[in-house]
C-alpha cells in the first residue's frame, strides 16, 4: 500500500522534510505499526517514537494510535498546538 505523510512544526524541521509519498509493508496497517517502521530509519525519526504527545491524522481526522490505515490515505503528524 502507498500512502501520503505530512510532517508539520517542529516534527517538520526535526525531520527535515514537509511530506512524502511511502510504500508500506503488508504488516504495516495502523497509526502505531507506522511510527514504528518509520522510526526503524534511525536517528531522527526516532522521534516518531519517543513522543509520546505526538498526534496523527487520517485523512484530515484525528486518529488514535490504533487507526487503521489504507492504500492512498494521508496520514499526518504533528506536536500539540497551544494557542492564545
Amino acid at each position: 500500500m502507498t500512502i501520503k505523510l505530512l510532517y508539520f512544526a517542529s516534527l517538520r524541521e526535526t525531520l527535515g522534510i514537509s511530506g512524502e509519498e511511502v510504500t508500506l509493508p503488508d504488516d504495516v496497517s495502523n497509526i502505531a505499526g507506522l511510527r514504528i517502521f518509520l522510526a526503524a530509519r534511525g536517528d531522527a525519526w526516532q522521534v516518531l517514537i519517543r513522543s509520546q504527545n505526538l498526534r496523527a491524522a487520517v485523512n484530515q481526522k484525528i486518529a488514535g494510535s490504533e487507526a487503521g490505515i489504507s492504500d492512498g490515505d494521508e496520514v499526518a503528524f504533528f506536536p500539540p498546538v497551544t494557542g492564545g
